[in-house]
Formats: C-alpha cells, sequence, structure tokens
C-alpha cells in the first residue's frame, strides 16, 4: 500500500496544525472513584478522499484530526475483579517484579520477559506457549525516544495480528497455532512511581461496537540493518517532520477508535509499579471472529489522558508495555 501524496500531506498537515480549540478543563465533582477527561480520537469526516490514514510508531503524530471529546472515566480500584481479559479485554492484577528501573536492555529481555511469561501462564489458564516479540518503555522526559500516546486505539488489527505469528514462529509451526486460539496481550507496568501522570485509560469491550474501529497504517522509520526488531534502537524523531511520511514505511497496521457515547471508560487511579493491566490487543476467538465465542472480547480500547486530579508535583509517568503473542491448548 502506498504512503499519502507529497500535495495531499501538505493539506493533512495544514489540517492538523489548526486543529479544533482543545476543550475547557472540565469542572470535577468530589468524587475519588471517578474523574472527568478529553480523549482524543479519530475524526472520520476529516480523513482525505482516497487517502490511507496513516499514524507513526516513534512520535505522537497523525495524517488524520483529532476530534476531542469530555468522558468520564471510572476507578475500578476495588473493583479489579469484576474485569477481565475475557469480558471487557482488559484486566488489573498485583504483581511485583524482580525488575524495577528497566535501563538495561540485556535484564529486560533476559529476566523480566521471563517474569512476564510466568504471570500470563498465572493469570490466563490454559495457555501452552507464550512469545513476546517487542517492548516499549515510554517516559515523559524531554529526551525521551518515546512518550505517551494521547490518542484512543488498539495495537493490532486481526490482520496484523496474525501477521505477527507469521513473522515470529516458523512456518510449519504458525500454521498450526492459527487453528487454535491465540491472542495478542500487552502487559502494562508503571516504571519507578504512581502513573499519577498521563494515567492509561481502557474502554470496555462490552460498551464498543464494530463500526468503531478504523484501520490505520503504522509507519516505522526506514533503517538498512532492519531486522524485524526495533528493540533498543529506538531514536526520538524529529518533531519538525513529525507529519512528513518521508523516511518512513509501513510496517504494521494499528486501529483508531471513533468517538461513541456509549463507551465506558476506566482506570486504575495511581497504579503502581507493582501492578500490571493486561491490555488484549487482539483474540481470535473474540466476538465476530471466525473462531469466534459469544461473549469473549475482541480488544481493548486504550490512551494515556491527562486527569485533572493529578497534583502538579507528580512525577512524569514511566512505563513499559511489553507485547506478546499466547497462544491455548
Amino acid at each position: 500500500m502506498s504512503l499519502i501524496s507529497t500535495a495531499a500531506r501538505r493539506t493533512v498537515t495544514r489540517t492538523l496544525r489548526h486543529n479544533s480549540k482543545p476543550l475547557a478543563a472540565p469542572t470535577l465533582p468530589h468524587r475519588a472513584n471517578m474523574t472527568i477527561a478529553i480523549f482524543k480520537h479519530i475524526d472520520t469526516s476529516a480523513i482525505p478522499q482516497g487517502v490511507r490514514p496513516w499514524v507513526k510508531v516513534d512520535a505522537d503524530a497523525t495524517s488524520f484530526k483529532l476530534a476531542e471529546h469530555e468522558r468520564p472515566v471510572n476507578n475500578i480500584r476495588g473493583r479489579e475483579s469484576e474485569f477481565s481479559t475475557d469480558n471487557s479485554g482488559f484486566a488489573v492484577y498485583k504483581e511485583p517484579a524482580n525488575e524495577k528501573t528497566f535501563t538495561d536492555d540485556a535484564a529486560i529481555r533476559n529476566g523480566y520477559y521471563q517474569e512476564i511469561e510466568d504471570l500470563l501462564k498465572k493469570r490466563l489458564p490454559g495457555i501452552k506457549k507464550v512469545v513476546i516479540f517487542d517492548h516499549t518503555i515510554r517516559r515523559r522526559t524531554p529526551d525521551a525516544a518515546r512518550t505517551p500516546i494521547q490518542q484512543v486505539h488498539v495495537d493490532q488489527t486481526p490482520a496484523a495480528a496474525e501477521a505477527r505469528v507469521r513473522r515470529h514462529l516458523p512456518k510449519d509451526e504458525a500454521e498450526e497455532l492459527l487453528k487454535g486460539r491465540f491472542q495478542i496481550i500487552n502487559v502494562w507496568r508503571p516504571i519507578e512511581n504512581p502513573a499519577s501522570d498521563f494515567p492509561l485509560a481502557v474502554i470496555d469491550w462490552r460498551t464498543t461496537k464494530p463500526d468503531d474501529f478504523v484501520p490505520v497504517d503504522l509507519l516505522y522509520p526506514k533503517r538498512e540493518d532492519f531486522t524485524n526488531d526495533d528493540r533498543g534502537k529506538e531514536v526520538r524523531p524529529d518533531e519538525s517532520k513529525w507529519y512528513s511520511t518521508e523516511g518512513y514505511e509501513v510496517r504494521g497496521e494499528t486501529m483508531s477508535v471513533a468517538p461513541s457515547e456509549a463507551h465506558k471508560f476506566y482506570y486504575q487511579k495511581d497504579m503502581t509499579p507493582d501492578e500490571v493491566i493486561l491490555l488484549k490487543c487482539y483474540d481470535s476467538w473474540g466476538e465476530g471472529e471466525p473462531q469466534g465465542r459469544d461473549g469473549i472480547a475482541v480488544r481493548t480500547p486504550h490512551t494515556a489522558f491527562i486527569d485533572p486530579q493529578t497534583p502538579p508535583d507528580a512525577p512524569g509517568r514511566q512505563s513499559i508495555e511489553v507485547r506478546c503473542l499466547v497462544f491455548y491448548e
């Protein structure tokens, strides 16, 4: 699939630089179990005709206009048992890690990956194989290669999920595993301090409908040494070129999420480094899929957001997300 033309890109860039005026800060009720925040969604009415929308893996940049919508966000702390990867598409657990700072890539791959595999097998019954194919560390600091993303999205489309299986497993094994149940699970954890600043919000899958999800090309920086593995090679992008596709190529497909009054947003307020949230990116047994089962969540829309209740002196958010292919008996 081709990238957008130079003329179209200029038109899109001008549109992006003049997004609608941000909504005023909401007035909050004095309730600890919820907050009210502004969320950024794809504006499907503003996608140029005949242009395939894109996002970048290394920047909070898109080819489309983002519309802002004010929504209530419910705190699930104390209610964690009500939500699971099967019913809502996400789950929160207290699972302290041996790894604490996440500054050594070798320690993450050789130690933390095993912790994640053990955690998944403990929490999700019936797993026979876990393949960890990626991790991303986000820090809200000026020099960070990756920072929190404020756009409601899902990490993979069904086609991208299947492509991941084929990319990371031998051909014969991949074809056999694709006959059974498989998932992509993103295991998300704060680093060093609670994620009060730019916390993570999720939408309960049960409040979505298929038409809410819009396939979007995922652009990666072109590299001569590309080997299907970007871990440890991230470089902070030049902000002056965020909305240019020069030097980028399509290497994946995500889903942006159109806004809906029906969506129910949740978050784990002041989520700590001893807690994880499992975000389901895809489930081959999800309702509506070829092997789907009624009532099984397919995916979890999620995003970073600004919580008006966050104290001004809260430390900047740091987090790690580990993406896993999960196969079942």
